[in-house]
């Protein structure tokens, strides 16, 4: 005789978050026609409507990579996700591959690689600044890597990575070049087949301004042949291309149940990129970038990041001395609703990392951040020099007037 079920089950209200202004690392702000579309009605992962809608994914995501990369595709999971796919893929037990590392997420691709039982040769540059690419050339030279690893946007430090220099340097051996994308692709252009990357992988909910959970990736066909003269099988079965590509290419072969809202969501996050195009939403996003640098430096802060090496996504400030980080995030958050993020690794407690990306980087969210930061600061009794928000707001003004509408 089966007991009955307990009728104390516990109740819960239902979730109601609030809407936050997210202007840390990630995720960003995601348009109302992203939500819309996420909330869909459910078909079969093989529906034919479906399909269809994949196919036009891989389509509009080779124009964001700037690639006619045939493996195209997003990978059901976070940018971790595709970092993962990426070297699981390219590299085989005991076959080296040169990390480069200049913050945190170079040290991740270093762990993924010797847990996957290959090689890191590991280039550790300074944090906070770009690639010394003597140190690269030299470590390549010594090792036997054909893979090179280089982080294009890294979030932890706010660094914009020039990837053609690298590309030199692959040459040199026949060399593939692989990159991290992750907080790039959809505001810096990523320029795929005109650097010549090899292998290059993202996430959604950085300037896509998507919900986190997929990845996307592209493969350059160097790197496909690669993969197909593997001596042993992909170590895992999730993220083999081999297989997934069944299912994302013309056989259709099952291979998981794809999360199909998600793709949703990705399909009119990528519209909304398409509609704007890669040259104007580059420009916006270095003008509030511009307009956030001139506010910041005109209340006596600075930028952790020299300028010409600075993302425009990612902002890394240096926390005053004397100033409490967490404290001034936190009031933020509680007076301001806006979330910025704090430092990682040896940045923790010395920089405030506040995110322009996508939906969020426009003037209001600039001037708002501007004007919260001032005054937490005031409240912490540290003493600005002068107006960020008047600062910022030069910016715009000067550049309608360069663009004839103002």
């Amino acid at each position: 005789m089966i007991e009955s079920l307990s009728s104390d089950a516990p109740v819960f209200e239902a979730v109601q978050p609030p809407r936050r202004i997210l202007l840390g690392p990630g995720p960003s702000p995601v348009d109302d026609r992203v939500l819309r579309a996420m909330s869909a009605p459910l078909v079969g992962h093989l529906d034919p409507i479906f399909l269809e809608t994949m196919d036009e994914v891989q389509s509009m995501l080779r124009y964001v990579f700037e690639t006619n990369n045939r493996v195209t595709i997003p990978i059901s999971g976070t940018g971790s996700a595709g970092m993962e796919s990426t070297v699981a893929n390219l590299l085989e037990p005991e076959e080296e591959a040169l990390i480069c590392i200049n913050g945190y997420f170079g040290e991740r691709m270093s762990d993924m690689v010797s847990r996957l039982g290959a090689r890191p040769v590991r280039v550790e540059c300074e944090w906070g600044s770009t690639l010394d690419l003597d140190k690269v050339r030299t470590a390549f030279k010594k090792s036997s890597a054909r893979v090179i690893f280089a982080v294009q946007a890294e979030t932890s430090t706010g660094v914009l990575q020039q990837l053609a220099p690298l590309r030199e340097i692959a040459d040199e051996r026949d060399g593939l070049l692989l990159v991290d994308a992750v907080t790039s692709l959809g505001a810096h252009s990523v320029g795929a087949d005109r650097v010549g990357i090899d292998a290059c992988y993202s996430g959604t909910q950085k300037a896509i301004s998507c919900p986190p959970g997929l990845a996307p990736v592209t493969f350059s066909e160097r790197s496909v042949e690669k993969i197909r003269s593997r001596k042993v099988p992909c170590s895992s079965w999730y993220l083999d291309l081999s297989l997934l590509l069944n299912y994302w290419g013309k056989e259709r072969v099952y291979h998981h149940t794809a999360p199909i809202s998600m793709v949703y969501a990705l399909h009119e996050a990528l519209r909304i990129i398409t509609e704007e195009g890669l040259e104007a939403r580059a420009r916006r996003h270095e003008l509030n970038h511009r307009a956030f640098v001139a506010g910041i430096e005109a209340m006596g802060l600075s930028m952790q990041v020299a300028k010409g090496e600075r993302l425009w996504t990612l902002n890394t400030v240096r926390v005053p001395d004397g100033v409490d980080e967490l404290r001034i995030r936190k009031q933020l958050l509680e007076e301001f609703n806006i979330e910025i993020g704090g430092g990682l690794g040896v940045f923790k407690g010395r920089v405030w990392r506040v995110g322009l990306m996508g939906a969020g980087s426009i003037e209001n969210n600039v001037l708002l951040l501007l004007a919260g930061l001032e005054k937490a600061l005031a409240d912490a009794s540290f003493k600005v020099s002068g107006s960020g928000v008047s600062a910022a707001a030069a910016v715009y003004s000067q550049q309608k007037s360069k663009d004839g509408t103002a």
